[in-house]
């Protein structure tokens, strides 16, 4: 797109689109928001940068496969934390059980891992969207 007044209000309004979506992710755990919400919020203000100022400046911001190495390290980060209950002697995904410090009631640092699961769901919502939308915009035709 070239149109300056997209640049200009997309150059303002994005960084508090990504300061909201990274506070959505990590308050999850204790008000409505969460992973996936907080990565859709996030994933969408990096497409609208590339909407704004085209592919090429959208892939120097986060290239596609960086966007993959993203994905694909969300993943195996959410199911590592997972097998530490299984290593606990407990079944996937067990918080408190498997040794995790539960904190202090409605502090940022609590609820056990539940705030690491949803910064990898997260970081794997937002580098999902990323990565469909740069699929999408290597296959359209010119």
């Amino acid at each position: 797109m070239d149109d300056q007044i997209v640049r200009v209000v997309s150059r303002i309004i994005i960084p508090f689109i990504q300061v909201y979506g990274v506070f959505v992710v990590m308050h999850g755990h204790l008000s409505p928001g969460g992973g996936f919400p907080g990565g859709a919020i996030l994933g969408a203000s990096i497409i609208l940068y590339t909407l704004a100022y085209g592919a090429e400046a959208g892939s120097q911001m986060i290239s596609h496969s960086t966007s993959k190495w993203l994905e694909s390290g969300a993943i195996l980060l959410f199911v590592a934390v997972g097998l530490v209950g299984i290593a606990a002697g407990q079944s996937f995904l067990t918080n408190q059980a498997a040794g995790f410090s539960m904190g202090e009631l409605g502090n940022i640092l609590s609820a056990g891992f539940i705030p690491i699961i949803t910064i990898a769901i997260g970081v794997k919502v937002a580098s999902t969207m990323i990565t469909l939308f740069h699929t999408m915009v290597d296959k359209e035709p010119h």
